[in-house]
């Protein structure tokens, strides 16, 4: 089950990170989530939360010199909130790279802004392990980008804005039902629900449960915003 890197893999993240990982063991761990095997990437992600944190707050303290700290800390919650590393591990490639079990696959992990966030935090982690907080910034600085410059607001994710919506209209959280599944085995296709009360559910269609329910939490947000 836990199985070893394999070669194609370990170069598509090179190219991923535009670092060349020397030791291949500390990164197939970063890779790996709990599902996978319990070499998982919980402790790296630990360790490399801290140092996104350290070398986002040194570059918004050098670019936003006559900002007052609540406004450094809104831009530096922003740029480490979990939807935005998984947004950057997407523009990345990694999600193809990323170690499930079986019913993590099939519950759509590697579309999951948790592990995709986690994953990123990991191999920062590892960087940092490997080869020190020079290149740990030097990735940071590039993946991060011209986020960094930014007005501060992190992406909000369908169903996160969703559940935002309702709490603030003192509504029921979103319930998310699966309603249909078809399909071969190897391209299942989910039909999900989500009800909030006694609004007008709405539906969502994907690859994956995670696809399915991001797609009806659009559909009902769309919904809301034209009524």
């Amino acid at each position: 089950m836990t199985g070893t890197i394999d070669t194609q893999t370990m170069a598509s993240l090179a190219e991923a990170l535009a670092y060349v990982p020397r030791n291949h063991e500390l990164f197939q761990q970063a890779l790996t989530h709990g599902s996978h095997s319990a070499n998982d990437y919980d402790r790296l992600e630990f360790l490399g939360d801290r140092v996104l944190g350290l070398i986002i707050s040194e570059a918004l303290y050098d670019r936003f010199p006559i900002d007052e700290e609540g406004k450094l800390s809104h831009r530096l919650n922003a740029l480490v909130a979990r939807e935005q590393c998984a947004e950057i591990a997407r523009s990345i490639g990694l999600p193809p790279l990323i170690r499930l079990g079986k019913q993590a696959r099939d519950d759509g992990g590697r579309d999951s802004d948790n592990i995709l966030g986690d994953v990123m935090e990991a191999l920062i982690g590892a960087i940092y392990l490997e080869s020190g907080i020079d290149e740990a910034r030097n990735l940071i600085l590039r993946t991060w980008g011209d986020r960094i410059d930014g007005d501060g607001n992190a992406p909000r994710h369908p169903k996160s804005a969703l559940q935002e919506w309702a709490a603030a209209h003192n509504r029921k959280p979103p319930e998310y039902v699966v309603v249909n599944r078809d399909g071969p085995g190897h391209a299942p296709r989910f039909t999900v629900e989500v009800r909030i009360g006694s609004l007008e559910p709405a539906i969502g269609i994907g690859g994956s449960k995670q696809d399915a329910q991001k797609a009806a939490a659009e559909a009902m947000l769309k919904t809301l915003e034209q009524s």
